[in-house]
């Protein structure tokens, strides 16, 4: 871990986050790693997500790097005068509990603009205003509603994503729209109510495929079922039975393809000239093309792409990842303790920004860790400390 705080852009900042899941927590992952002060505010039992098992399991783990854990019941008295104390001092306030409750606990936008009117509140839900705001969602009901499900399952089985994409990309939208209001900031002085939300998230994804039925005046098939505009871009089998993803996407791509692989053959042959000549013939040549992969080692298969220099991708798992040359040589994963004493090494933002290095500064936070250092900054001393903790306020 690096002390590289005061070398980032967004050092000096103090971030409220009242979260859980993947949404809310992504948004706060963003601001943390640029360099705000992210305070997690849980609950003294723990957040619920840290709890998650399954496909949950790494939620808080891989959303909560850089974060302080801040442990208190958010609905007594003294719990409450602590959240009052804090939103004086913050910048921003990051939200996406269920609809309405951060209003019921009084933590509303109307409630706190009044005590900090720098404040920029992002509160990020399952819809936008409209006549479905006050329903509930999660990232696969949008994904079935939105058309991501339909797009990405074969015909006849919509199938999710294979993560949580449009909870990423909600909470991404979320921190663009918190960039927004801190720059109109520089210029008022005063701060924003910000929403961002999955359905409406969803519907941005599955733009290009509106603009398509809009122009085409068709149904739009599954990605399973879409004619490719590439005569050859799909996954092969290799010699011992190991996929690989091949996609030539121009005559240059299929005359070095062609060379590389030893196929003057299709390279000469005057039916495969073009892109859509080669589309026309795929009935032939996709099967020849299989056949001879299909006696190639994978590596060998890889060698001869890169030679070729067209776009190739062996088909990895996420477990993969942890050894990828690119990812280790770039510096893209960061050594990290989770909060069980794992080691591990997870990604860190995909980002290059001049010579600023996006590092780990805090590992995710166990519960509570930060409690006493946050209150003692607010000026309560050890034996107040002690008190709130013998009354199950803090943790």
């Amino acid at each position: 871990m690096q002390d590289t705080d005061n070398q980032l852009p967004l050092h000096g900042l103090k971030v409220l986050e009242f979260t859980h899941a993947v949404m809310g927590p992504t948004c706060g992952l963003l601001l943390a790693d640029m360099g705000a002060e992210v305070i997690h505010i849980e609950p003294p039992q723990g957040d619920s997500t840290r709890y998650l098992k399954g496909f949950g399991t790494g939620y808080f783990p891989f959303y909560s790097r850089n974060k302080k854990s801040l442990a208190i019941d958010l609905k007594a008295t003294e719990g409450k005068k602590i959240i009052q104390e804090l939103v004086e001092k913050a910048d921003i306030l990051v939200e996406n509990f269920g609809p309405g409750t951060m209003d019921r606990l009084g933590y509303g936008y109307d409630n706190l603009s009044k005590i900090n009117e720098k404040l920029i509140y992002c509160s990020l839900k399952g819809f936008l205003s409209g006549p479905y705001e006050q329903r509930h969602a999660m990232d696969e009901v949008v994904q079935m509603m939105g058309g991501l499900a339909y797009m990405t399952g074969p015909v006849g089985m919509p199938l999710r994503a294979g993560t949580s994409i449009v909870d990423i990309t909600g909470g991404m939208f979320g921190f663009i729209g918190i960039l927004l209001a801190l720059y109109e900031r520089n210029f008022t002085g005063k701060g924003k109510f910000v929403k961002g939300a999955l359905f409406e998230t969803t519907s941005f994804l599955m733009g290009q495929h509106m603009a398509y039925s809009a122009i085409s005046k068709t149904p739009v098939p599954p990605m399973p079922a879409r004619v490719s505009a590439w005569s050859v871009y799909r996954v092969f089998d290799t010699l011992h039975g190991e996929p690989i993803f091949i996609g030539i996407i121009s005559d240059k791509h299929w005359e070095k393809f062609c060379e590389a692989f030893g196929r003057q053959d299709l390279l000469q042959n005057p039916k495969l000239k073009t892109n859509n000549d080669r589309i026309s013939e795929r009935e032939w040549l996709l099967p020849d093309l299989e056949k001879m992969f299909s006696q190639l080692d994978k590596n060998k298969v890889i060698h001869l792409c890169e030679k070729a220099e067209i776009p190739f991708a062996p088909i990895a798992r996420p477990e993969d990842l942890f050894e990828d040359a690119q990812l280790n040589e770039g510096g893209s994963l960061l050594p990290t303790i989770l909060p069980d004493g794992t080691v591990t090494k997870l990604p860190k933002s995909p980002l290059e920004y001049g010579n600023v290095d996006f590092s780990l500064r805090m590992n995710p936070p166990k519960i509570g860790e930060h409690t006493d250092e946050i209150l003692h900054l607010l000026g309560y001393d050890d034996i107040e400390i002690a008190q709130l903790k013998q009354k199950n306020i803090i943790l």
